[in-house]
């Protein structure tokens, strides 16, 4: 990708994925768990033996991908916990959390869109995707589907920002309703900050990843004050990761809409 500029006015709403995918309204009902365990064996296979391996080789050639601090995730594993990382890429951003709760399997919660491309629905799935709702109604489901989550211990990815920013080396606002699983349930929350930097010898960038925590919800609080102290914790690591970047790809300008 050669550098560009971008021009936002909502630093919380824009978007330059770029990608265009037409949106599929998933149903109120939508199944969150494989039905079968012939599923859940292709699902094992598909993700472990199968993805795993060229994630890691992928991120490596294509990034330059070195992780820094993910010996802080030891100990939390088996009992589960949240990531929260910045959204930079539209590709990468799916397999950092592969490589960070290995040897266990990382869920991501996506928007519909990742699920929307007709025929890989399944595909999406069984690599972990966790869709998020297009209707109200759904929510109460999904809010489920991440009880369920907790109690077998797993790794979940959320990205806060929501939106991709191609290579965009600061940290965007994001609301504190991304908290709201931890907070209830009392895990333990995660950062991976991606910094950006020259490469040496090939074109681009490279990407480093800094993992900060863990920050545990202060359960003396309410879920409110519990998100909003969580939220903090997570967007001031981020930001003072951030700073580690040293090389900027595009350039962004705030534009208002009514200039």
């Amino acid at each position: 990708m050669k550098s560009r500029t971008y021009y936002y006015s909502d630093p919380v709403n824009d978007d330059f994925a770029g990608t265009d995918i037409k949106t599929v309204e998933l149903p109120a009902d939508y199944r969150y768990f494989p039905k079968t365990w012939l599923r859940h064996g292709a699902a094992f296979v598909l993700y472990h033996i199968i993805a795993t391996p060229l994630v890691t080789v992928m991120q490596k050639i294509v990034y330059g991908e070195k992780i820094i601090g993910r010996g802080k995730l030891k100990g939390y594993r088996k009992e589960g916990f949240y990531l929260y990382g910045n959204h930079t890429r539209v590709m990468g951003d799916a397999y950092s959390p592969t490589l960070l709760a290995w040897p266990k399997k990382a869920y991501i919660i996506a928007g519909a869109d990742a699920f929307s491309i007709k025929g890989i629905r399944r595909i999406v799935e069984d690599l972990g995707g966790i869709a998020l709702p297009t209707c109200k109604t759904g929510y109460k489901n999904l809010l489920r589907a991440m009880r369920k989550h907790s109690d077998m211990g797993h790794i979940i990815a959320l990205y806060p920002e929501a939106h991709i920013w191609p290579q965009y080396t600061k940290i965007r606002p994001f609301r504190s309703e991304a908290f709201h699983y931890p907070a209830e349930t009392g895990k333990p929350i995660f950062t991976f900050t991606v910094t950006w930097h020259k490469r040496k010898i090939l074109p681009g960038a490279k990407a480093v990843v800094y993992v900060d925590g863990p920050f545990f919800p202060d359960m003396s609080l309410t879920e409110k004050e519990r998100r909003q102290k969580l939220r903090n914790q997570a967007f001031e690591a981020m930001t003072e990761r951030a700073k580690s970047s040293t090389f900027e790809k595009h350039q962004y300008i705030y534009r208002p809409k009514d200039s």
